[in-house]
């Protein structure tokens, strides 16, 4: 097959979207499909890729990590022209929210194929985190929304639920990538049978770092955060609770983004500068070794997150997590993780005070290698094979793939 992906961006700009695309091209490419993705081109410095297509854009971030394509019929010519000179396209598989679902399913329409649309934003959350009046951006979304893909297939009242619910209608099939995100999407009305699937970690690196020789054991306990340092992600309520929780351990903080620089100046000020390091962002590779040799990851978003990659990694290369999102923690076996009594910063202080004593007397949670093939992408890739698979035969056949 020849999958062909749209992202609202570049799969090498920064997070977890991306990282999941990234994983899922390679393992489809693994098992003998190709994949190219279309996303905006990006205004800094990136490894690219032959199978990328960068579309026309602006940035839209002062560190020119994010950029933004504005469908239009020119964008369609310079993507059906890319598209030209490969082969033909099997199956669009959507894996955006914004202007990358609207070139994907305007894509989908103008050639006549068949779609699958992966829903990975908590769309009426992450507006309320991240713009001053998010009620009106929803409005202006949805008259976006409907100018450039008609006609209007939502049956929803107006909504985020209904702007989401809007692609789900243009898909022949809808993936979530976690079973809480999947169920709250269609308490909402959004979709119906919607598979879940996970990203999983990378297996060729998991067996690699697992087997590589362990930096010798402190008495000092290390924590490891990895993310997106911006205000959904509650980092500035991290490092408040370091400073509450006020133990002997060293935070190791990995990524980077708008709040950076407050979250630096906010460490300077506090006196964790002993405590608290920045290590900036890294290879996967390199941030699966850092989870490894962790005494636990720290996850501090709650209500945002649509997957809990760092937590199912964490649990693949036997590293316990303190999971702050009771709906992350619902979706991991048990006694893998500590969890905050609740979404407080006193109560993410008592989490890792109480996880500091832990590893410091010894009796830290032991958490084996998560042998379940649930954790490896391989699997995940194999499960998401069998959902194309489904909505081609349908095809075929002239029926829906739900």
């Amino acid at each position: 097959m020849h999958i062909l992906m749209f992202s609202d961006q570049h799969a090498d700009s920064l997070g977890g979207v991306q990282v999941s695309i990234r994983l899922q091209k390679r393992f489809l490419e693994l098992a003998g499909h190709r994949v190219t993705v279309v996303a905006p081109k990006m205004h800094r410095e990136h490894a690219g890729s032959t199978e990328y297509v960068d579309t026309p854009s602006v940035p839209i971030t002062l560190d020119r990590e994010y950029s933004l394509t504005l469908p239009s019929r020119r964008v369609d010519r310079v993507l059906d022209t890319a598209l030209a000179t490969r082969p033909p396209v099997d199956i669009v598989h959507v894996q955006a929210d914004y202007w990358g679902a609207m070139l994907g399913y305007r894509f989908a329409v103008r050639h006549g194929i068949r779609s699958v649309h992966t829903f990975h934003n908590h769309m009426e959350f992450g507006l309320e985190q991240v713009v001053p009046f998010p009620k009106i951006v929803i409005r202006a979304l949805l008259w976006w929304q409907h100018l450039v893909l008609k006609p209007r297939l939502s049956k929803l009242a107006p909504s985020a639920w209904s702007y989401l619910d809007e692609l789900s209608a243009r898909a022949d099939a809808s993936v979530a990538p976690s079973g809480h995100f999947a169920r709250l999407l269609e308490a909402h009305g959004v979709g119906t049978g919607i598979d879940v699937m996970w990203t999983g970690a990378d297996d060729a690196l998991v067996d690699e770092v697992l087997s590589a020789p362990r930096p010798a054991a402190s008495s000092r306990p290390l924590f490891v955060w990895m993310g997106r340092m911006s205000a959904e992600k509650r980092i500035m309520e991290y490092l408040e609770a370091i400073r509450l929780a006020d133990v002997d351990a060293e935070f190791r903080l990995y990524g980077a983004g708008l709040l950076l620089k407050k979250a630096q100046a906010f460490v300077r000020e506090n006196g964790l500068d002993g405590r608290v390091v920045f290590a900036g962002k890294v290879p996967y590779r390199d941030a699966l070794a850092a989870i490894a040799s962790a005494d636990a990851l720290v996850q501090t978003s709650i209500g945002f997150e649509t997957q809990g990659m760092t937590v199912f990694e964490a649990a693949a290369l036997g590293t316990p997590s303190i999971v702050s999102d009771p709906n992350i923690a619902g979706e991991l076996p048990d006694g893998i993780y500590w969890q905050p009594a609740n979404g407080s910063v006193t109560a993410l202080a008592d989490a890792l005070r109480h996880a500091a004593a832990d590893v410091a007397s010894g009796s830290r949670l032991v958490v084996e290698p998560q042998t379940s093939l649930e954790f490896r992408q391989s699997y995940q890739t194999a499960r998401m094979i069998a959902v194309y698979e489904r909505v081609l035969a349908a095809q075929n056949t002239g029926n829906s793939a739900r």
